[in-house]
C-alpha cells in the first residue's frame, strides 16, 4: 500500500532530498538566463549557448555511466553530486556581491551543474533499487514524479518572487542550498555497497552498455520511443512560445497563465498513474502517455478565436500533453528498472543519457529552421504526428502487452 512507502524512513529521506532539489531547481532555471540577460547584456546567442551548456555534458553520460559501474558506493556518488552543483551555483551570488559576475563564469556554472546532473542520473537507478521493492516501482515513481510536477506548477511562481524580491543572483541562493540539504538527507541513507561486476576500461564498458540496450528487446525499444518522441517535442518547444505571442497574438501574462494551468495536468497524471496502470495495464499505459504526450501540439497549432479561448485551448492541451509525459515516464522507467540488470544500470542510464538529451538540442535546432522555412504552424504539426508516431517503436515490441511488472524477466 501507499502509507507503507511513506513509513519507510529511507525512501522517505530521498524522497524530501528530491522534492526540495526539484523546487530549487525551477528558481535556477528562471534566475540563469535571466542573470545572463538582465545583468550581463547577452545577446541571443549568447543565451542559446548557455542553454546548450545546461545540456552539453549530457553527451557524455555513456562515459560517465561506465565508470558509474565500476563504483560500489553509489550513495557517494549523489552526494558528490549534489555538492558539486551546490558550490557552482553558491559562486554566482558572491561574484555578484564582489562585483566580479561575467559571462565566462555564467557559461562555466551551467557546465558544472549539468555535469553534477549527469553524475546524479547515471548513480540514480541503482541506488533507487537498494530502496525499492520490485513491485513497488511505479508507485514510488509516481510519488517522485509527484513532487516532480508540482515543482512545475508551484515553482516558477515562487522563483519569479524571489527573484523579483532578491535579485537573480541571490535567488540561487536558494537552489544552492535545496542541493545542500539534498546531500545532507541522501547521506543519512544507510545502503550496502552495490555490487560492481568485471572491471574493463571505459572503452569496453561504453561499448558493453550500448551492446545491452540495443539487444534488450524492452530497452531497444524505449531508448527508440523516448528519443523520437522528445526530439519532435523539442521541435515543438523551440516555437510555441513564439507562436503564440506572434502568430495568435496573446501576451506574456496570458501566455504564462496557460502554461501555468496546463501545468496541473502533470500533477493529476502523476498521482493517478499507478491506478491506471493497475487497471489497464502498465505496456497500455505507456503506449498511451506516447500518444498524448505529444498529440495535443496539434491543438495549440490549430487554435483561434477569443484570447480566452486560445489560452483555454493551450491550457488544456498542455495539461492532457502534461497527463501523458507522466504516464510514460513513470510506467517505462518502472519498466527499464525492473528489466536492467543491476551490474548495468549506470551505463543503461549512460547510454539513455546521451542518445534521448542529445537528440533534444537536436530538435530545437531543427525546429528553428523549420519554422523559418516552412512556417511556424506547419512545423508545430510536423512536430505533433512525429511525435505520435513514435508508439510505432512500441507497437514492435512486448511492451504493449505487459499487464504488470511481475511478469517481468531480466
Amino acid at each position: 500500500m501507499a502509507g507503507s512507502l511513506w513509513r519507510d524512513r529511507r525512501f522517505a529521506s530521498f524522497w524530501a532530498g528530491e522534492t526540495i532539489s526539484q523546487f530549487g531547481d525551477r528558481i535556477s532555471e528562471l534566475a540563469l538566463p535571466l542573470i545572463a540577460v538582465t545583468l550581463l547584456a547577452a545577446t541571443p546567442i549568447e543565451v542559446g549557448l548557455l542553454i546548450a551548456a545546461i545540456w552539453a555534458p549530457n553527451l557524455l553520460s555513456v562515459v560517465v555511466g561506465a565508470w558509474v559501474d565500476r563504483q560500489a558506493h553509489r550513495r557517494r556518488l549523489l552526494v558528490l553530486a549534489d555538492l558539486l552543483r551546490a558550490a557552482a551555483l553558491f559562486s554566482l551570488p558572491v561574484a555578484y556581491w564582489l562585483g566580479a559576475l561575467g559571462l565566462p563564469q555564467l557559461f562555466g556554472v551551467a557546465l558544472l551543474a549539468g555535469a553534477g546532473q549527469v553524475l546524479f542520473s547515471c548513480s540514480y537507478q541503482s541506488f533507487f533499487v537498494t530502496l525499492v521493492d520490485r513491485d513497488r516501482y511505479v508507485d514510488a515513481n509516481s510519488k517522485l514524479s509527484t513532487s516532480r510536477s508540482a515543482s512545475f506548477v508551484a515553482g516558477p511562481a515562487a522563483g519569479g518572487f524571489l527573484i523579483q524580491a532578491l535579485t537573480a543572483p541571490v535567488a540561487i541562493l536558494v537552489d544552492a542550498v535545496s542541493f545542500l540539504f539534498s546531500a545532507l538527507l541522501i547521506s543519512r541513507i544507510r545502503t550496502e555497497p552495490f555490487p560492481v561486476g568485471q572491471k574493463m576500461s571505459l572503452v569496453a564498458g561504453v561499448s558493453a552498455g550500448l551492446r545491452y540496450v540495443l539487444g534488450h528487446r524492452y530497452l531497444r525499444a524505449a531508448l527508440a520511443c523516448v528519443t523520437t518522441v522528445n526530439f519532435f517535442g523539442f521541435v515543438a518547444q523551440a516555437l510555441v512560445i513564439l507562436y503564440a505571442s506572434r502568430e495568435l497574438g496573446l501576451p506574456a501574462g496570458p501566455i504564462g497563465l496557460a502554461f501555468g494551468l496546463g501545468a496541473t495536468g502533470a500533477l493529476l497524471g502523476a498521482v493517478i498513474a499507478p491506478r491506471l496502470s493497475a487497471r489497464y495495464g502498465v505496456g497500455r499505459m505507456v503506449v498511451a502517455g506516447a500518444i498524448l504526450f505529444p498529440a495535443p501540439v496539434a491543438a495549440i497549432a490549430l487554435a483561434g478565436g477569443p484570447q480566452w479561448l486560445i489560452v483555454t485551448i493551450i491550457a488544456m492541451a498542455e495539461a492532457v500533453s502534461g497527463a501523458g509525459v507522466m504516464f510514460l515516464d513513470i510506467n517505462l522507467n518502472s519498466v527499464q528498472t525492473a528489466v536492467i540488470a543491476d551490474d548495468m544500470r549506470s551505463r543503461v542510464s549512460g547510454v539513455f543519457g546521451t542518445i534521448n538529451y542529445g537528440a533534444r538540442p537536436l530538435g530545437a535546432v531543427i525546429g528553428g529552421l523549420l519554422g523559418s522555412s516552412l512556417g511556424l504552424r506547419p512545423t508545430l504539426l510536423i512536430a505533433a504526428a512525429g511525435g505520435v508516431l513514435s508508439c510505432l517503436w512500441l507497437l514492435r515490441s512486448p511492451i504493449p502487452s505487459l499487464r504488470s511488472l511481475e511478469s517481468l524477466t531480466r
